[in-house]
């Protein structure tokens, strides 16, 4: 081979090593990619049902069920407009209480309950994830225009 060929096949095998890297890469970030999806979505049935998604709300109060002697539990967690129950088995985070906001992983389960594997509680009095404020600050406008109207419906498929 000439000089000039042995650069091309230098650069080339360069150039194909780089786009097989760039591409595993990005299949690793959509694997390892979690969706945020409002608590209105879900019920809507809107919601990516081969994969896992969090979800975000506050506790609704009085509605946290715990089995005696059982690290399982449920409760329903609302976005102001809409309310989606949630069921887990583990240990909460030490936030974890009626009227908090919180973050939820997991799926859905074939019931219509979210099955969470990870709850995360807000750490302080002022800090919420930012998806759950957006999330709960959309759906408080909407509710005080729907009451305005007359309509306080959930959507439901």
């Amino acid at each position: 081979m000439k000089p000039r060929q042995q650069r091309m096949l230098a650069v080339g095998l360069a150039v194909l090593g780089v786009a097989i890297a760039a591409g595993l890469t990005l299949r690793a970030f959509e694997d390892n990619m979690m969706f945020f999806v409002d608590i209105s979505d879900v019920i809507a049935g809107e919601y990516p049902e081969e994969r896992n998604f969090r979800i975000g709300g506050l506790v609704v109060d009085g509605s946290v069920m715990r089995q005696e002697g059982a690290l399982d539990m449920s409760f329903r967690i609302t976005d102001m407009r809409c309310e989606l129950g949630v069921e887990y088995t583990g240990v909460l985070p030490d936030l974890f209480r009626e009227g908090q906001g919180v973050v939820a992983h997991g799926a859905m389960g074939d019931n219509g309950i979210f099955v969470a594997d990870k709850i995360l509680a807000k750490h302080d009095e002022n800090y919420m994830a930012p998806e759950v404020a957006e999330s709960l600050a959309k759906h408080v406008d909407e509710k005080t225009q729907t009451l305005r109207e007359g309509t306080t419906e959930c959507e439901q498929p």
